[in-house]
Order: structure tokens, then sequence, then C-alpha cells
């Protein structure tokens, strides 16, 4: 009995599991619908601005998989800076179980994701610093100075449904709706 197939599975590039149901990566491209699909995802964020992606939509839509496009340039300073609005935006779907699976990703899955999951650790998880730098750099491959600087001064009351909040969440000062 064989068990050969002729199903190619290719990650997207810079693809990791974050926690349970979370999982980053750069942008998806044809080959790596197939694995996809093993994922059962039900949401996918995109934090970019790249706009022409029509192969990955009509594969989003042929998946029923809801799809969050989160417009955010990548930053560079001085001129372009880190979107906080953005930010609080990709949060509100992640802390809502009702999203899940979800695959959040950017044009690489470096800079764009590094803040927003490194946020995502010091808001909801309670990481040091320390922690937080070692994540983003093994990703990002040492450049982002003001992307840190953004994420060690980052602040937000976010408001969560403590009934829909995924287990990972260790830090109880975000407020309640209600």
């Amino acid at each position: 009995m064989s068990f050969e197939s002729d199903i190619t599975y290719v990650p997207p590039l810079n693809f990791a599991l974050v926690e349970d149901s979370i999982y980053r990566s750069g942008h998806p491209v044809p080959i790596n619908f197939p694995f996809l699909r093993t994922l059962n995802l039900r949401t996918v964020i995109y934090v970019g601005d790249k706009e022409d992606n029509y192969d990955y939509y009509e594969f989003l839509k042929e998946e029923n998989i809801e799809f969050k496009y989160i417009k955010m340039k990548s930053s560079s300073e001085p001129f372009i800076m880190n979107d906080p609005a953005a930010i609080i935006e990709a949060l509100k779907v992640i802390v809502n179980t009702d999203n899940y699976p979800i695959l959040i990703h950017s044009n690489k899955g470096k800079h764009r994701i590094g803040v927003l999951v490194g946020i995502m650790r010091k808001l909801l998880q309670g990481w040091s610093i320390t922690g937080i730098f070692n994540e983003y750099d093994k990703y990002a491959g040492g450049k982002g100075e003001s992307d840190m600087e953004f994420i060690e001064s980052f602040e937000s009351d976010l408001m969560v449904d403590s009934s829909k909040l995924p287990k990972f969440v260790r830090v109880n000062d975000t407020e309640e709706e209600h």
C-alpha cells in the first residue's frame, strides 16, 4: 500500500506557530495554498499594503476564510511610522476565539507582524521586553530599532469580551466589554 501523494505542502515564508491556533507568516502564494488548507483557518489578518493578490483573494473566498485587510505601510524612519490604530484593530480580532484558527501575515512576515506579535506578547501575555526583542529579531534579522521602540512604548486600554478570550492571555489589565 502506498501513501504517496501528488500534493506538496509548502508553508509560507517565515511561517511559525505563535500560540495555539495563531500562526504567523509572510504573504502566502499559490504554492502555499495546500499547506494552508491543513490549518483549517477561519480568519486571516493581513497587515500590509499590497493589493494585487487576486489568486490569494480567490483562494480565501473558495475556502470560506474571513479576510481582514489592515492597511499599514512598512515603517521606515523618519517618514513612515507604525500605525497604533492598525495594531489595535488586529488585536481586537486576535482576542476573540470566534476567529480561530487565525493566520496573521505581512508581506515577508518580518517587521509588521513582528510588531503585532511583540505587542500581543507585551499586552496580553506580560512577556519581558528582552523576550519580545529576541523573538522579533529571530524573524526581522537585526533591523528595526524604531519597531522595537514602538513596541516598548505602546500602551492601550484594549476592550475585550472576557468570554471570548483565548487561553494564552495572562494579563488581566485589559478592560471588559459589557
